[in-house]
């Protein structure tokens, strides 16, 4: 109480104006349009936070279930086939960000089984060196992975592509190079059998539905190259992929293209980008509504308290400390409708792994079908500058809605608001 006592008189009246009043019904129908709009700008902040937080989860799980399979950079040569690629390798590892490298063939085939027929993308890998580059050896969820040797011609293939092949670890499966062969007859597809060695889930369906990985050696024979397609690298920090490939491309001696994951997969990540702007604005409307909710709370306040404003008036207080006292009151309820909806989604954006599997059970849907969305199960990263953005956008527009009642609270003459009390 001793802390009140010592502030200016324009807080402590604007503080009193806060609180829900009950002398009249119309003080308690302001306060509750008042706790509307607390309750409004509340709703708004907490629904920014959690929506954007799904959202920086959703990119970077995605992101990481893509990397867990692809390279941070990939280098390849103009031609098509990098013949010194261990060459290229030790120049690539000089530089001091780049951990790993593992060459490899990459193209497209088509798989059969029975009758099943999907076209599918071979990675020709090394399975030891590919571990250095990717995670691919840890998802095998059946089987091998090291278990694709050269020149006996075995496969390890995506979860959801062994499932619609029907295939399972020892079956036989039968590839069909795009490139044919004359003979007498004509041209004839190449084909081959692969033994079924390994099944991999990296969680991530475009991969798991279209990806099989065999021998370098093996790919190599059965598409007719001379050596690997080019070179895949892993660097210490994947987000310093973009600055570490420029490097690399003056720093590697050759006709080499230098790639990283940014510019390969560039249109989904600028599609999620400007979807998360675009929320972040339309979401940002709900706390803009609720701004004007306060106004219209504000400007009932005025009209209501013309005698209280006309009596501080004659007693010494200036327009700009009537105008002080009315952005006080509007400011605290943004302030704490801010607070309490930072609170909301905070703990709303950490715990959606526990209440969306609860909502969905109750309702008996799934939210994210993993065949559209990619993933199966809703993520969530609560990104801490997000929060403080989304708070300070709140309190801004809660202050900017205070202006104009307390401007109109300035203008009121004493004589006129007292003529008829």
């Amino acid at each position: 109480m001793s802390i009140l006592k010592n502030l200016p008189f324009e807080w402590l009246v604007g503080l009193r104006y806060t609180r829900a009043g009950r002398r009249s019904g119309r003080n308690s129908f302001i306060s509750f349009i008042s706790l509307i709009s607390m309750a409004g700008i509340a709703l708004g902040v907490a629904a920014l936070i959690v929506v954007l937080s799904v959202m920086n989860g959703f990119q970077k799980d995605v992101r990481d279930r893509m990397l867990s399979v692809l390279a941070h950079i990939e280098v390849f040569d103009a031609s098509g086939t990098m013949t010194g690629w261990q060459g290229t390798a030790r120049q690539a590892m000089q530089d001091k960000e780049v951990i790993g490298a593992a060459p490899y063939v990459a193209t497209q085939a088509m798989l059969t089984r029975d009758d099943i027929l999907r076209g599918v993308v071979i990675r020709g890998v090394l399975p030891q060196q590919e571990r250095a580059v990717s995670d691919v050896a840890n998802q095998v969820r059946q089987g091998k992975f090291d278990d694709l040797k050269a020149g006996e011609f075995n496969v390890v293939l995506g979860g959801e592509l062994a499932r619609a092949l029907h295939a399972e670890i020892g079956d036989k499966v039968t590839m069909l190079a795009p490139q044919g062969q004359v003979t007498p007859a004509g041209v004839l597809p190449r084909l081959k059998q692969f033994t079924v060695v390994g099944i991999f889930e990296a969680g991530h369906y475009e991969y798991d539905s279209t990806l099989a990985f065999i021998h370098l050696e093996d790919a190599q024979k059965m598409f007719r190259l001379s050596a690997p397609s080019g070179l895949r690298l892993k660097i210490t920090d994947m987000q310093r992929a973009p600055q570490v490939a420029q490097d690399l491309s003056k720093l590697l001696s050759g006709d080499l293209i230098v790639s990283d994951w940014s510019k390969q997969n560039r249109n989904w990540f600028a599609a999620v980008q400007t979807e998360k702007r675009m929320m972040f604005i339309i979401l940002t409307l709900i706390i803009a509504v609720a701004a004007f909710n306060l106004v219209s709370t504000l400007v009932m306040t005025v009209t209501d308290k013309q005698a209280d404003i006309a009596i501080l008036r004659t007693l010494g207080a200036s327009p700009r400390s009537v105008m002080k006292i009315f952005m006080i009151q509007g400011a605290l309820v943004g302030l704490l409708g801010t607070a309490i909806g930072v609170a909301l989604g905070v703990l709303v954006a950490l715990n959606v792994d526990v209440i969306v599997p609860v909502i969905e059970r109750l309702l008996g849907v799934q939210f994210l079908p993993k065949d559209i969305y990619l993933i199966s199960s809703l993520p969530s990263d609560l990104r801490w500058p997000d929060v403080y953005t989304i708070g300070g956008v709140a309190v801004v527009l809660a202050f900017l809605a205070t202006l104009y009642p307390s401007w109109r609270a300035a203008r009121v003459r004493p004589a006129e608001a007292l003529r008829y009390e």
